[in-house]
C-alpha cells in the first residue's frame, strides 16, 4: 500500500504501517508534552503504541481463522483508526465468515481477560471513564481498552466485525446478497446516529460515522456486484477485438501498436496463439524513456496470474482482479490458445449495461463477444 512503512512479515503476512499513523504518534505526544509534560507524553505514546499492538494481535486472530478456510491475507496497515487486514477474499459460507468475523473481537477479551487474571483484580466503571488517566494503572487501562475495542468492533455496521457478524447470521437465512443489503442499511443507520453524537460530543465520531457509512455502501455494492456476476459468464465480458505483441517483438517496434491503439494492455501471444502475459501502455512508455527500443516486450511483460475459459462464471474473473494485481485476465479456447482478454473495464461496461437491462445476455457475436478475426500484432 502506499505510503506506508513495511516493518517486516509474521506467518507469511506483511505488517504494514500507514505514514499517517506515524504523524498521529507525534501529534498526540507533542500535545500531551506540551500540557502534562513529559512524564505523560511518553505515559500516552506507551498505551497508545500498546493498544495497536493488540489491535495487530486482533487482525491476526482473523487472519489465522481465514487461513483455516484457504482464504489467505496479503498484508495488515495500520492506520490511526485502526488495522485493516487485507485478505484474498473474505470466506462466503455464513459459518466460516461468522468464525472469522469473531476471531478478532475474541483475541481483545482473551487480552483483557489475561490482564486482569495475571493482576488479580476486575475492572469497574470507574476503570473505563479514566481510561485516559496516565495516572492509573497502565495494564487495567490497556484491559479496559481492549473491551471498548471488541465492544466497539462487534457494533452492526461494516467495516466493523460486527456488521460481519449480523450479515453471517442473516445469510443463514435469506441468502448473502439480500443479507450484505440489509446489514449495510443498519450499518448506514447507525452511521447517522454516531455523527449525530459526534455533533454534541466527540468530533472524531463525525470522521467514524463517514467512515462506516461509506464503508457500508461500497460493501453492499460489491456484494450486488458479485451477485449479478454470478449469473454471467467470462465469455460475456470478454474482449475479442484487441492489439497484441509478440514476445519477439522490441520496445522500439511495440510503440507503433500503441499510437495506432486506444488499448491501455496489450496481451504477448506468440504466433500459435498462446499467451504468455501483458504489457501496459505505461510499460511501454516507461521502457522508451529508458533508451531501451531493442529491448524484447518478453523483458518487461507481466506474465499470466491466471487463464481463464470462456464458460466460468464472470465471479471467476473478479475475484482473480480483487485478489492481485493483473492488468487484464487471458481467456482460452480448450486448446490452451488466447481466445480473448477481460479487462475491469470490460466487466464494468457489461455490469452497466446488465443494470440498465435486468436480464439482457450477450450472444456470439454480440458486440462484446464476437468472433475473433485473429490477432493483430505489433510487427504485421
Amino acid at each position: 500500500m502506499r505510503w506506508s512503512v513495511n516493518l517486516g512479515s509474521i506467518a507469511g503476512t506483511a505488517l504494514r504501517v500507514h505514514v499517517t499513523f506515524i504523524l498521529f504518534l507525534a501529534f498526540i505526544g507533542i500535545a500531551v508534552y506540551r500540557t502534562n509534560g513529559p512524564a505523560a507524553a511518553w505515559d500516552s505514546l506507551a498505551f497508545i503504541v500498546l493498544i495497536f499492538v493488540c489491535v495487530v494481535l486482533h487482525e491476526f486472530g482473523h487472519v489465522l481463522m481465514a487461513r483455516r478456510f484457504g482464504a489467505r491475507t496479503r498484508d495488515v496497515t495500520l492506520f490511526p483508526i485502526g488495522g485493516v487486514a487485507n485478505m484474498e477474499r473474505v470466506p462466503e459460507k455464513p459459518a466460516q465468515e461468522l468464525l472469522v468475523a469473531l476471531a478478532g473481537p475474541a483475541v481483545n477479551l482473551i487480552i483483557a481477560i489475561g490482564i486482569m487474571l495475571a493482576l488479580g483484580a476486575t475492572l469497574t466503571g470507574e476503570d473505563f471513564s479514566r481510561i485516559d488517566d496516565a495516572g492509573t494503572s497502565l495494564a487495567l487501562r490497556l484491559a479496559a481498552a481492549n473491551l471498548v475495542l471488541m465492544s466497539f468492533n462487534l457494533l452492526p455496521a461494516f467495516p466493523m466485525d460486527g456488521g460481519r457478524v449480523l450479515r453471517a447470521l442473516l445469510a443463514m437465512k435469506l441468502g448473502r446478497a439480500r443479507a450484505t443489503k440489509i446489514a449495510a442499511g443498519i450499518g448506514q443507520v447507525l452511521a447517522f446516529g454516531l455523527g449525530f453524537m459526534g455533533l454534541f460530543g466527540n468530533p472524531f465520531l463525525l470522521f467514524i460515522a463517514a467512515f462506516v457509512f461509506i464503508a457500508a455502501g461500497a460493501e453492499a455494492d460489491a456484494a450486488a456486484l458479485h451477485d449479478t456476476a454470478r449469473d454471467l459468464t467470462v465469455g460475456e465480458a470478454m474482449i475479442t477485438e484487441f492489439s497484441a505483441l509478440l514476445p519477439s517483438d522490441t520496445i522500439g517496434l511495440s510503440v507503433e501498436r500503441l499510437i495506432r491503439s486506444s488499448d491501455d494492455v496489450f496481451p504477448v501471444i506468440d504466433e500459435t496463439g498462446r499467451a504468455f502475459g501483458f504489457v501496459t501502455r505505461m510499460d511501454i512508455l516507461t521502457a522508451l524513456t529508458d533508451n531501451a527500443d531493442a529491448t524484447p516486450i518478453s523483458a518487461i511483460m507481466k506474465p499470466i496470474e491466471k487463464a481463464l475459459e470462456d464458460h466460468e462464471p464472470l465471479e471467476t474473473a473478479l475475484r482473480v482482479f480483487e485478489s492481485g494485481t493483473a492488468p487484464a485476465l487471458i481467456v482460452t479456447k480448450p486448446d490452451r490458445r488466447a481466445a480473448g482478454i477481460v479487462t475491469r473495464a470490460s466487466i464494468a461496461q457489461v455490469m452497466l449495461v446488465r443494470t440498465a437491462r435486468p436480464g439482457w445476455r450477450v450472444h456470439r457475436g454480440g458486440l462484446i463477444a464476437a468472433s475473433l478475426p485473429g490477432l493483430r500484432h505489433a510487427s504485421e
